[in-house]
């Protein structure tokens, strides 16, 4: 693991007046680097010469860091290209996929905003059930094994897929039909099979709740929230009951867009509740914990019990639906925030206090 004081050397050799803040040109990258700019920073962008068009037409990046492939993002060339402008590396769920969860651990020497040791907790089902667990927050049953599914059970597999290859099904027979339909349509591979992760399917309305943890007000904020749309699933549900009997379909859950969405407002305090318990436990478990933003992944159930099913340690997708603002970044901040704007707040705060220690690893 890369310690916090070799990033923090690195940053010290930076020109404070030329900061540039980076992201990967997917996931969250247009609103990061639209917030960047408006709190006064440089902006780049990485990305492939076949991906540059949405960047280059809505204007937000000042700079184009081109790789063949994204998995370049790692190599030492492309890490020296962007300590040499002074770079703050704003993670995502695509740059952590393209860059490689062991590379940020172990050579990605670039000062990162959050805290990248936090990031597997989210991508290893054990490490996510344990800090949500200690937290104390209401989760769906673990089920061991596939032997052990006598009722609707949802089945999902590790890292960040974007619901790519999870499924519903009832029985030890429905996971094996499901998991070999998936193996032969390239979706999963083999050796994903023994990292199945089942757990009960909890009947609900979705609300994935986006926070904001800033260590220098040292306070959980609450900054939107959104709901998904998912492929091939909701427009299953569209056929006729009759209808979907007679289709040889295997329902999906690849996320292909968000809803912006908000509770009711008797339930947040148990919204606020939930961000803080994380948010306290990961200090414990992965000090400093989380920092700037995360995403709780829930369902309410009839009872209006908020139950978590997943996690995110950094900025998640759904962020999307609040590039203008949301109500609650609104009623916060008085303005129409968006979370990369947010997350451009706090560096640029740090930067004017002295406390870039608190904001980057």
């Amino acid at each position: 693991m890369i310690q916090k004081e070799e990033i923090l050397d690195i940053f010290s050799k930076y020109n404070k007046d030329e900061i540039t803040i980076v992201t990967v040109g997917s996931h969250t990258s247009l609103h990061i680097l639209k917030g960047a700019k408006l709190e006064g920073f440089s902006t780049a962008v990485i990305t492939t010469k076949d991906r540059d068009v949405p960047y280059k037409r809505f204007g937000v990046a000042d700079k184009f860091i081109y790789v063949d492939k994204f998995s370049d993002i790692s190599n030492d060339d492309i890490q020296q290209q962007l300590r040499d402008m002074n770079a703050i590396i704003v993670p995502h769920g695509s740059f952590i996929a393209y860059c490689g969860l062991d590379n940020v651990e172990s050579s990605f020497k670039v000062p990162m905003f959050g805290n990248r040791k936090i990031l597997r907790w989210e991508a290893e089902r054990d490490l996510e059930g344990k800090i949500l667990g200690e937290s104390g927050l209401r989760l769906p049953k673990k089920l061991a094994k596939p032997e052990d599914i006598n009722g609707p059970s949802m089945v999902k597999f590790p890292g960040a897929r974007g619901g790519r290859g999870y499924f519903v099904c009832s029985s030890k027979e429905e996971f094996d039909a499901k998991v070999a339909d998936f193996i032969k349509k390239g979706v999963l591979e083999d050796s994903d099979v023994p990292n199945a992760h089942i757990e009960e399917y909890v009947v609900g309305t979705n609300y994935c709740i986006h926070y904001f943890y800033s260590p220098l007000y040292n306070r959980v904020e609450l900054m939107g929230m959104d709901r998904r749309y998912e492929s091939n699933i909701d427009g299953f549900v569209r056929i006729p009951a009759k209808d979907q009997m007679e289709i040889e379909l295997n329902p999906s859950y690849v996320i292909t867009g968000n809803f912006p969405i908000v509770i009711r407002e008797s339930l947040l305090p148990q919204v606020f509740e939930m961000g803080d318990k994380l948010v306290d436990k990961a200090k414990d478990l992965v000090n400093p914990g989380m920092i700037g933003p995360f995403c709780l992944q829930s369902l309410c159930n009839e009872n209006l019990e908020l139950v978590v099913f997943e996690m995110s340690a950094r900025i998640d997708g759904g962020t999307n639906t609040f590039m203008n603002g949301s109500p609650y970044s609104f009623l916060y901040h008085g303005e129409n925030l968006s979370m990369g704007q947010r997350i451009a707040k706090e560096i640029k705060m740090a930067l004017e206090l002295g406390m870039e220690d608190k904001i980057l690893y």
